[in-house]
């Protein structure tokens, strides 16, 4: 007997997919927005950190909720995608990965945010007597002092999109090969009273929760060894 079935494997996929588009994507958001909180001295600074840090206090079903009565037919955005002929976002892949980036926000932001605070402004106050222009420094000063934070988000956001449940339960439903993912697989699963499938996928889940957290001790152990 296979250890998961076709439907499982299916759910795997997606899940994965899931995970690597919604890291790949907040990489290039959360990178920009982590510089700026980490540089800026505006009055703004505190309203736009609490925002991003939102999604690790509210309620994964409220933020589910609202993100999809946004994107419902009735919603600002559902009535812009269908103006556009590009249908609803809910219950569909692409509603999932806009859920996902916004849940997953904080964990890609805050690493790098924290890994350029650390930077400091020396490294580039001496860029700049070198006559380096202020996006050359950071691509090549800030930007590599910047990669262990940038390798912590890129694991966090996707182990985190991986274990998602509430959100994309509220975004996507439970939808064979479009929606179901891992979480609301295993979900069914114990609604099916099919425990051995649910312990297999549950079980699967929780070796790759510990890896990831090994690799990041491991990750923060090397680093302070590296340092002077």
């Amino acid at each position: 007997m296979a250890l998961f079935s076709d439907e499982s494997l299916q759910a795997i996929r997606l899940t994965l997919l899931l995970a690597a588009s919604t890291t790949a994507v907040l990489l290039v958001l959360a990178t920009p927005l982590a510089w700026w909180l980490s540089q800026t001295r505006s009055r703004w600074r505190a309203a736009v950190s609490a925002l991003v840090t939102l999604p690790l206090v509210l309620p994964p079903t409220v933020l589910g909720f609202y993100l999809l009565v946004v994107m419902g037919p009735q919603g600002p955005l559902g009535r812009l995608t269908q103006a556009l002929g590009l249908g609803i976002l809910s219950f569909s892949f692409s509603g999932l990965l806009i859920g996902s980036i916004i849940y997953s926000l904080p964990f890609a932001v805050q690493p790098i945010q924290h890994a350029f605070e650390a930077i400091g402004r020396r490294p580039l106050e001496v860029a700049a007597t070198l006559r380096a222009r202020p996006l050359d420094a950071f691509f090549s000063v800030a930007l590599p002092l910047a990669r262990p934070g940038l390798l912590t988000a890129a694991i966090l956001a996707f182990a985190h999109t991986v274990g998602e449940f509430g959100v994309v339960l509220m975004i996507g439903g439970n939808i064979p090969g479009r929606t179901r993912v891992v979480s609301t697989q295993i979900y069914g699963h114990v609604e099916a009273m099919e425990y051995a499938q649910a312990h297999a996928l549950a079980a699967g889940m929780l070796v790759f929760s510990f890896a990831v957290l090994l690799a990041l001790a491991l990750m923060k152990r090397r680093h302070e060894r590296l340092l002077p």
